[in-house]
């Protein structure tokens, strides 16, 4: 169930408090989307486990600086999340390129994620956060709450205050702009 952003705004401020039961009923009301945008990132189960465990650690040290006006706590949990998930994919990389690849690979299971894979996972992670950089405000959050937290059109008009036609325009325009940047 979506929790409201004044709910989450409590358990948030709360939790910046040191209080423990409003962070577990944070960590309860969030933590499956957030589990769901780190497995989305990084394929493998077990990474993202260590991922949303390393952002609610961080969301626990770091809950007294949000700052309401820059976006939604969904949202700034969501950055936290993905950022922990590319780091992480950063450093897979970076013990990748110090394999020694003439040796046979030994212990490789299925749904691990292959070093070459790696790297090019990172590449594109980093390009699209460029580009996602590079649009407007409206834009950029107005994409990032339909394809990061999967709301719905008339959910972001809600969530924003802003008509659905304007929605919709931003979506679509932001995504014109986003191929434009990553097919340059």
């Amino acid at each position: 169930m979506e929790q409201s952003q004044q709910q989450l705004l409590q358990w948030l401020y709360a939790t910046a408090q040191g209080n423990k039961q409003a962070f577990e009923q944070l960590y309860q009301a969030t933590s499956g989307k957030l589990f769901s945008v780190s497995l989305h990132l990084l394929r493998r189960h077990d990474w993202a486990e260590d991922v949303l465990q390393d952002a609610f650690v961080r969301i626990w040290h770091n809950a007294a600086d949000y700052h309401a006006e820059k976006g939604s706590v969904m949202s700034w949990m969501i950055s936290i999340t993905r950022y922990r998930a590319l780091d992480l994919l950063k450093s897979r990389r970076v013990k990748a390129e110090h394999l020694d690849i003439s040796e046979p690979e030994h212990d490789q299971t299925s749904n691990e994620v292959q070093p070459g894979e790696v790297i090019g996972l990172v590449r594109d992670k980093v390009k699209l956060d460029d580009c996602m950089q590079g649009l407007s405000d409206e834009h950029r959050q107005s994409i990032q709450l339909a394809y990061f937290n999967g709301l719905s059109h008339q959910e972001i008009t809600a969530h924003t205050g802003s008509a659905l036609g304007t929605v919709k325009s931003w979506i679509r325009r932001g995504l014109t702009q986003l191929k434009r940047c990553l097919e340059a």
